[in-house]
């Protein structure tokens, strides 16, 4: 970890205040953290929701469904309706999940 042997005191209005806050809290960032990203030029975005995470889970474990059934067909050179009637099943699911994240 780096030192950092400088410190710096800084004043703020009680809405600054607040502002830095709920800035910092969206990154995900400590106050210090935030500032010193802001401070280097460092772009900054919103940390996303942790349904973010289990989402992208759930669509992994749903691609891998999928990728197995595609090698079933690939190896048989056919797919049956039922496969195909389960991948679109699949799919809306992973449409699904999309749309309650937003």
């Amino acid at each position: 970890m780096r030192m950092r042997g400088r410190e710096f005191k800084l004043r703020l209005t009680e809405d600054e205040h607040s502002h830095l806050e709920k800035q910092a809290k969206k990154a995900g960032l400590t106050r210090a953290q935030f500032l010193r990203n802001v401070v280097m030029g460092i772009q900054l975005r919103a940390r996303p929701p942790d349904t973010y995470y289990k989402l992208l889970k759930e669509i992994n474990a749903i691609g891998v469904n999928i990728n197995q059934i595609a090698h079933i067909a690939n190896a048989e050179q056919t797919i049956s309706k039922e496969k195909i009637d389960y991948l679109t099943k699949l799919l809306d699911e992973i449409m699904n999940k999309v749309c309650e994240l937003k």
